[in-house]
């Protein structure tokens, strides 16, 4: 029998806090939040499906609040109650089947102003992440952000933040997906396309009363 199509990450067990040498902001002493190492994790799969033409890595959050009212705001707390939405972190298509994994810094070795590049690279086709969005407008951060930026959930946050890693294996080489592409528009473009996928979660907070 054929081994399960499976996903590790080394640097901490599944569902455990991500450390935050991984992660894009990180508690401070003096500060609700200071920058972090911002460097991409080791994946490595293993079991890919049979007909496996390509990989697809994804990386999101469902935990962002819905609505910035009450986000990074003194004296106030993020409702667990308040609807929440996906928020991309990684997104790399056209993985040759050849890779069994992505080495540590594949994706980050620290935080970029105004975005890394994206488009073809050693491992693959990156698309853009969500930081993109949340950086419109703002002189100093706004860009396009590609490759991966890990994670800052807002520092007054009620709920703990889970990060789901995803490697999909495909039936195709490419998607065709041109250089400025949203994780959104990569999921829709494996479909029908998807012999299995592969998942490993962390989560993160910057909340000190969470942990």
């Amino acid at each position: 029998m054929a081994p399960a199509f499976s996903l590790d990450i080394p640097a901490w067990p599944q569902g455990a806090r991500i450390p935050a040498r991984f992660a894009f902001g990180q508690q401070a002493d003096d500060a609700p939040v200071a920058l972090a190492p911002n460097i991409s994790p080791a994946l490595q799969w293993s079991g890919a499906p049979s007909g496996t033409r390509s990989f697809a890595v994804f990386c999101h959050d469902p935990d962002v609040p819905s609505k910035p009212d009450d986000v990074n705001q003194a004296g106030r707390e993020v409702p667990s109650t308040l609807p929440r939405v996906d928020f991309f972190h990684w997104v790399i298509v056209d993985i040759s089947p050849e890779h069994e994994g992505l080495p540590e810094a594949a994706g980050s070795s620290g935080i970029t102003a105004r975005g890394k590049a994206h488009g073809p690279g050693p491992y693959g086709m990156s698309g853009i992440n969500s930081y993109t969005d949340w950086f419109a407008g703002d002189p100093e951060m706004g860009g396009q952000y590609g490759q991966y930026d890990g994670p800052c959930p807002p520092w007054n946050d009620s709920i703990i933040h889970h990060y789901h890693f995803r490697v999909f294996a495909l039936d195709v080489p490419s998607l065709g997906l041109k250089s400025t592409f949203t994780g959104p528009e990569a999921l829709a473009a494996t479909e029908g396309h998807v012999l299995g996928v592969a998942e490993y979660v962390g989560t993160y907070t910057l909340n000190p009363r969470l942990g």
